[in-house]
């Protein structure tokens, strides 16, 4: 039992000593590892963890950006609408078709001029101011149908346009008779009828508005052929349809006229019986 040396009892405690130092090596790399793997793991899902809080307060921080910029956008948008309609508002006064009767009354003093130049019976003055007239009486038609078409009417339109035409009409009408190539009954009757339904027109709008006659173009169209052809220095048989082109204006004037009464009377009896109709059932 003595017989075994010591180095190989030494040997073999040696032995079983690397082995358990092997073991317990084995330990410690093994949660060293597991360590350094759950380090490697927490510091990654901390730091996807991470970039995602940042990536979501940086997406949040993007759309509050975008909505405040969109809001601005929207502000200023609706301020620039505004300031748009002010602008269109402000600048409509001189849109194409008040700017046409604009030019229809200051082709009245023109036109009074012209027709009077030398006496009033030069043809070629005469000439020029059958040139002006036939301008008015162009721009008449299309202003009005600007101001329809593009919604173009405005308070000066509907106020400057009907004197314009009554401007320009009466201003012929007037220098006809005067220079006597017309007889003066009949401007008494066109004029007189003009500025009758243009009164009449006030005393009844507390009722409504009276609606354009069916005749009221034809007799606006003929009344301004007749007078042009009278403004000519017209001879022969000319002389003689211009004549007859006046009476069927005439003839117009008076007709139309007459309807504009009729609907004037009609127009009042409804009102004065629907606010009867209306104290009624108040009362009851």
């Amino acid at each position: 039992m003595t017989g075994v040396p010591a180095a190989a009892a030494g040997g073999a405690s040696g032995a079983r000593r690397p082995a358990a130092g092997a073991a317990s090596g084995k330990v410690p790399g093994s949660a060293v590892g597991r360590t350094a793997a759950r380090s490697a793991e927490g510091g990654t899902s901390g730091t996807g963890h991470g970039a995602g809080g940042s990536g979501a307060v940086v997406g949040e921080g993007s759309d509050g950006a975008a909505a405040g910029v969109d809001a601005q956008g929207e502000d200023k948008g609706a301020r620039g609408k505004k300031l748009t309609a002010a602008a269109v508002n402000q600048a409509s006064v001189w849109n194409i078709a008040n700017l046409l009767t604009m030019l229809r009354l200051v082709l009245v003093p023109a036109f009074v001029a012209l027709m009077l130049a030398d006496g009033g019976y030069d043809p070629a003055w005469r000439a020029l101011a059958w040139a002006a007239f036939a301008i008015a009486m162009i721009t008449d038609i299309f202003d009005g149908h600007l101001a329809r078409t593009y919604n173009l009417v405005t308070d000066f339109g509907k106020i400057a346009d009907p004197i314009a035409d009554k401007a320009i009409m009466g201003a012929a009408l007037i220098c006809l008779s005067a220079l006597g190539d017309l007889p003066w009954w009949v401007t008494g009757v066109i004029l007189g009828r003009e500025l009758g339904i243009t009164l009449l027109r006030f005393v009844v709008i507390r009722y409504g508005v009276i609606p354009a006659s069916r005749g009221g173009k034809l007799k606006t169209l003929t009344q301004g052929v007749a007078v042009g052809m009278y403004v000519l220095a017209l001879t022969g048989w000319l002389a003689t349809l211009r004549w007859w082109v006046m009476a069927a204006a005439v003839v117009l004037t008076v007709v139309t006229g007459l309807d504009y009464v009729k609907q004037a009377i009609v127009l009042r009896r409804q009102g004065i019986a629907e606010r009867k109709a209306a104290l009624e059932e108040k009362e009851a």
